[in-house]
């Protein structure tokens, strides 16, 4: 699998983008700005989209994403997979017909160019060969992380979550995890912020990292603007073993 990081920011600036990643060429996990950065060919490919959960800064771009690939005469839908009370969000406050068309009624109610699935934890779907797993994680609104594997291999990505027990079996569980993308969005001076907000930061990912039986590269991501230094830095220096990256718009990882 190729993963292709086109947002990774935890806000908005000169150069850097919010949570998107393209698997392959047809699936998003995450569609924040990072996805207006894609040629038009790209955009066009894409036909699935997997929401960790309804914060603006993970769903910013899907509402132009879909206005771009809607197409009256389509051969295939785009389809939205995310924990029901996410599908419900993005329904009433983006396609609603005031903020943005409901495409989930166009061309027409019967057949559609956008519609949604549901995807609770512990859900599997399945995608050419690729296997998405739903994980429960501790957000401040209901959120998922989720595993993917191939034949060969797998990663993984967090979504936004603090401490929390449900994430770390799931990846234990996984054959050959070889990457893990996890957000440590706040530095340690930050930590009553970080735990008001739903956030990891450098000492609460350390601690639950003890649970991974796993050895994956870790990326990174969802760092507020300017903190992404001192992250790192705080991270290695408390776990000079662990093999940690800081993730990048333009980055690819492949698995």
């Amino acid at each position: 699998m190729r993963i292709r990081i086109l947002g990774c920011s935890g806000g908005i600036g000169a150069g850097v983008r919010t949570s998107a990643m393209l698997i392959d060429d047809d699936v998003l996990i995450d569609a924040g700005t990072g996805i207006g950065d894609l040629e038009l060919a790209d955009i066009d490919s894409i036909r699935h989209v997997f929401l960790t959960h309804s914060h603006l800064d993970h769903v910013a771009g899907l509402p132009m994403l879909v206005d771009r690939v809607f197409d009256e005469n389509f051969a295939v839908p785009l389809t939205v997979y995310a924990r029901e009370e996410t599908l419900r969000a993005v329904q009433d406050h983006l396609f609603n017909d005031v903020i943005w068309p409901d495409f989930s009624n166009l061309p027409t109610p019967q057949n559609p160019m956008l519609q949604y699935r549901v995807c609770s934890p512990g859900d599997s779907i399945d995608i050419a060969g690729r296997r998405f797993g739903a994980v429960e994680v501790q957000h401040t609104v209901p959120s998922l992380g989720f595993t993917v594997q191939n034949s060969q291999s797998a990663f993984a990505v967090s979504g936004d979550t603090k401490r929390n027990e449900t994430l770390w079996p799931a990846l234990n569980a996984c054959d050959d995890l070889r990457v893990l993308v996890i957000e440590v969005s706040f530095p340690d001076e930050q930590q009553d912020l970080a735990v008001e907000a739903g956030h990891y930061t450098p000492t609460t990912l350390l601690a639950d990292l003890q649970q991974l039986r796993h050895e994956p590269q870790i990326w990174l991501t969802g760092m507020k603007p300017g903190e992404e230094e001192t992250i790192l830095d705080q991270v290695r220096r408390a776990s000079p073993d662990r093999d940690f990256h800081m993730l990048s718009r333009g980055t690819v990882l492949t698995v």
